[in-house]
């Protein structure tokens, strides 16, 4: 009997001996992890997704997709005129924190789905902490920006290595 005292009570010192050495090795981790997310916080970098736009050919079909199957809610719309962008119906629908914009534009103004600066074409965009940071490396690295004024108006598009086009914002 008194060895079984003996036993259970080494037993128990080994495991509160371990519960403290793993939860002090638990915390020294927490500690170098929340240093290390404090460091990228000064980087320029990615922050999230903004949105998807897709460039509607088809919209009985597009609304159908996107609304009735996959669960998307209608979120806002809105008519562009701007240079490049007149005729063009923006229609936004979320998903929970996904909004994704299908993009359409009337058949008299298709002449002008062209160059990457239309935002009426498939893309889609991230959100970033330093836009001007990131167009700055982007254009050291060749890459053409559609928005040279990116610094001030905190976005722009610009053409993947693979054709994608990627949008950058600093706003949500």
């Amino acid at each position: 009997m008194e060895n079984n005292r003996g036993l259970n009570f080494i037993w128990r010192s080994w495991l509160i001996a371990m519960f403290l050495l793993v939860g002090t090795g638990y915390g020294f981790a927490q500690n170098t992890d929340s240093k290390v997310a404090n460091e990228d916080k000064s980087e320029a970098r990615v922050t999230g997704l903004r949105n998807i736009c897709v460039h509607v050919l088809q919209l009985e079909k597009t609304l159908k997709l996107y609304r009735e199957i996959l669960g998307f809610e209608m979120h806002d719309a809105e008519v562009f005129h701007g240079p490049g962008l007149k005729g063009m119906l923006a229609m936004k629908l979320k998903a929970n924190d996904l909004m994704l914009t299908l993009s359409l534009t009337a058949p008299e103004y298709w002449h002008q789905v062209g160059p990457i600066g239309n935002t009426n074409h498939n893309h889609f965009m991230l959100r970033v902490n330093d836009i001007t940071t990131i167009g700055d490396k982007l254009k050291a690295e060749g890459y053409e920006l559609e928005n040279n004024n990116y610094a001030k108006n905190k976005y722009t598009f610009f053409t993947g290595p693979n054709g994608e086009i990627i949008g950058l914002a600093e706003f949500d």
